[in-house]
């Protein structure tokens, strides 16, 4: 089996597997995913208490919570449908005899690149889980005996969340090397395991993200652009990528048998913002950065009270906003974005092309 890596900044990972045959014309066979809550699909929710029956969470296309920390379909969703596949299981919700060949989920919500004893070592608040991408690449190698025969075959959003309140943007940079470090090692870690394709993508522009905007708080106008994005939060963001990409080029220079491609979430996503109009949001500057679901503010994000708590409330029209609920985008945002890296031009090299469209 062919794998097919896909890392994120967000700390997804997807192994996309193609298995040569004659009768299964579809260009990938399968797909398993590691990452945090941008990906994760029911991981997490195993261990937590689940969301009452009439949680926003879930709403637009499930019609109910499933596991998905948006009101939809997330990126990894829209990739599965457009190759063909079934929504991947979550690993913790395998039953014994399920059948596996087509994909797993491995993110987990609030799960980070860099390993739990970083943040004790550095006294900084410990994650929300110590799921992080080496325990869940320990996943991966246990289930992998019944997947793969033979050896062919969104990481860090939350190291950066967790700092925010310690670092200014200055201090940010001090976690790149690190971040990067753990994303390169466990790139190595599943060519060893027989990746044969990998696409890793960068970070969002954090500083359009309206938990983040309202964490920030700043008062200083100079410090928006005019979009109503946090200049310095995108800039470190941009560097970021830039840290990545060098990290990348140097492994295709020690790996030249295995095809790396970057996925830019950066300007895939920031497109959004720019020109929301175009893609069917609503193209009120004020509106457009606040959170679909949440409590009052400038954002519409309190960080003390979450999505579908009682003092919370939902949009009318999860559709015509990007932000969910300040920290997560809405089913449409994510729809667009990866309309961007599966038919638009946020890939290089691009991915195969998928046999069915994105609706």
């Amino acid at each position: 089996m062919k794998i097919f890596t896909f890392f994120s900044i967000t700390l997804t990972c997807v192994f996309f597997g193609n298995v040569v045959s004659n009768a299964n014309p579809l260009s990938y066979e399968a797909i398993f995913n590691f990452g945090d809550s941008i990906s994760d699909t029911g991981n997490a929710d195993k261990t937590h208490p689940p969301f009452p029956s009439n949680s926003p969470y879930g709403s637009t296309y499930f019609k109910h919570p499933a596991g998905r920390l948006s009101d939809g379909r997330l990126i990894i969703d829209f990739i599965a449908e457009a190759y063909g596949l079934p929504f991947l299981p979550a690993y913790l919700n395998l039953t014994k005899d399920e059948d596996i060949k087509k994909g797993v989920n491995f993110a987990f919500s609030g799960a980070t690149a860099l390993d739990f004893e970083y943040f004790i070592r550095n006294g900084v608040d410990k994650p929300a889980t110590d799921k992080s991408l080496s325990i869940q690449l320990g996943w991966f190698k246990k289930i992998k005996p019944s997947i793969c025969k033979s050896k062919e075959g969104e990481i860090g959003g939350n190291d950066i969340i967790a700092h925010l309140s310690y670092k200014n943007v200055t201090g940010l940079r001090e976690l790149v090397p690190p971040m990067v470090e753990a994303i390169t090692n466990a790139i190595i870690v599943l060519i060893n395991e027989g990746a044969v394709e990998l696409a890793v993508p960068g970070n969002f522009p954090i500083g359009c993200i309206s938990g983040v905007l309202t964490v920030v708080n700043s008062t200083q106008k100079d410090d928006y652009d005019q979009f109503s994005c946090l200049i310095g939060y995108n800039t470190f963001v941009e560097y970021y990528n830039g840290q990545l990409k060098q990290a990348i080029d140097t492994l295709r220079q020690k790996h030249p048998k295995v095809k790396i491609m970057y996925f830019d979430y950066y300007n895939d996503a920031k497109r959004l913002f720019q020109t929301p109009q175009q893609y069917g949001f609503t193209s009120d500057k004020k509106e457009i950065i606040k959170a679909c679901c949440g409590a009052s503010g400038t954002y519409n994000v309190d960080v003390h009270i979450s999505c579908g708590s009682p003092a919370t409330t939902v949009c009318p029209d999860p559709s015509k906003l990007i932000n969910w609920d300040g920290a997560h985008f809405t089913e449409a945002a994510y729809k667009q974005i990866t309309k961007g890296l599966v038919e638009g031009p946020f890939v290089n090299p691009s991915l195969k092309s998928p046999p069915f469209k994105i609706v």
